[in-house]
């Protein structure tokens, strides 16, 4: 549900996801299983919408306060501000949690796994054709910040490294979503 009440739809089979130009959540493969374990995948749509997906008192963060976290995690400020993959040296070990989610590699492996509590999992994706597609070995996560109109940043988290990715996908796309507390 956002903030006020009113209910983010879901259900939606591959095409119509992909037409989406409103607020929608997926559980991967449509296994209420994973829901339980991962959580929801939300389009972009609903991290903007202005009924709020965040209870009262907190909010998903800005690319800029994601940034802030890395760099509290020991990224540079100039690593924190590039683009791209492969950003910094072990803090998406730092932020991803719950080892046994994970298939193995450097993510969990780096002796700092976990290590800052934020425990993103490895929800994997919904894409924008609506496949999904990389549970276990991929952790997505919005940030509000649009780019280009029909792109918003986001990082992800991959097993086989323990740095962060910043880049910016499609608004349809559907990932994870955390809050942060006002």
């Amino acid at each position: 549900h956002y903030n006020n009440g009113d209910e983010i739809p879901t259900g939606y089979n591959n095409s119509e996801w992909e037409n989406l130009s409103t607020g929608a959540y997926a559980i991967y493969n449509d296994d209420m299983s994973n829901a339980e374990i991962y959580n929801n995948l939300y389009n972009w749509y609903a991290v903007d919408d202005s009924r709020n997906i965040a209870p009262e008192g907190w909010h998903v963060p800005s690319d800029y306060e994601i940034k802030e976290l890395e760099m509290y995690l020991g990224m540079s400020q100039e690593e924190a501000d590039e683009e791209g993959n492969s950003r910094g040296t072990n803090e998406g070990s730092k932020l991803a949690g719950m080892d046994d989610l994970w298939i193995d590699g450097a993510l969990q492996d780096d002796d700092d796994f976990e290590a800052s509590g934020f425990n993103l999992l490895p929800a994997g994706i919904r894409t924008i054709y609506g496949d999904y597609a990389n549970i276990g070995d991929s952790g997505y996560l919005w940030s509000t910040t649009e780019n280009n109109g029909d792109h918003a940043f986001y990082r992800f988290l991959h097993y086989n490294s323990s740095k962060v990715n910043r880049v910016h996908d499609s608004i349809l796309a559907g990932f994870s979503v955390r809050c942060v507390k006002d």
